[in-house]
Parts: structure tokens; C-alpha cells; sequence
């Protein structure tokens, strides 16, 4: 399997973080640290079950990955690396954005100090 370009990978951030308990779960582990589904469950307004859930939704799209078991807890914990990748994708799309913005800028310049027809008045 080859990894994602950053295109994709950005999709699958995107996709992800449309949630808002997904984007909770992010916030949470971003504040507190690694965690388990059980201490998150305590944590939110939120089942264990749809922890868990939106966790396996989390992790698919790389943004947090489960770190080594201790026992019979598996603390999960953020990675950082799909967030770069948006946000590359993000600043590309940005300064192709940025670039036309220029483009149009300059041309609406250039018209408006070019002078008048002779037959309009000035």
C-alpha cells in the first residue's frame, strides 16, 4: 500500500474534522494529552461506545494513533503529521489564490492609468 500524497491525506483531515465530537476529541487529547476511551468518555458528554467510534474514524484519517497498551488500557495520542499535510495543501491552494489575486490586481492597474479615448471627455 503507498502512502497518501498530501492531497489525500488532506482530504481525510478534512473529512474527519467535520464532526464536532470528533474535533472535541482532538481538542481534548491536545489539552490533556494521550488518554484512553474511558477516560475521554469521562471527559465528554459522550458514550464509550461513540468514543470509541469517532476515535476509529480519527485514527483512519491518521490524526491520532494508539500508543502502547498498559494492560488493558490503550492510551491514544495526536499525530501531527495529517495536519501538516493540510496545512501545506491549504497554504498551496492559498497561494495559487493569492497569485490570480495579484494577476487581476495588475490588470485592473494597468487599465486604470491607461488615458482616456480622444473622443471621450477627460
Amino acid at each position: 500500500m503507498r502512502p497518501p500524497d498530501s492531497q489525500e491525506q488532506a482530504v481525510a483531515v478534512f473529512a474527519a474534522l467535520t464532526d464536532p465530537t470528533r474535533r472535541a476529541l482532538l481538542d481534548e487529547l491536545a489539552r490533556a494529552g494521550p488518554a484512553t476511551v474511558t477516560d475521554l468518555a469521562r471527559r465528554l458528554p459522550i458514550s464509550r461506545q461513540a468514543v470509541a467510534k469517532h476515535l476509529d474514524q480519527l485514527a483512519e484519517a491518521g490524526l491520532i494513533s494508539s500508543g502502547e497498551p498498559v494492560g488493558r488500557r490503550h492510551p491514544y495520542r495526536l499525530e501531527p503529521a495529517p495536519i501538516r499535510a493540510a496545512q501545506i495543501w491549504l497554504a498551496a491552494l492559498a497561494n495559487r489564490w493569492d497569485d490570480r489575486l495579484t494577476a487581476l490586481e495588475r490588470a485592473l492597474d494597468t487599465h486604470s492609468t491607461k488615458e482616456p479615448p480622444d473622443n471621450e471627455p477627460a
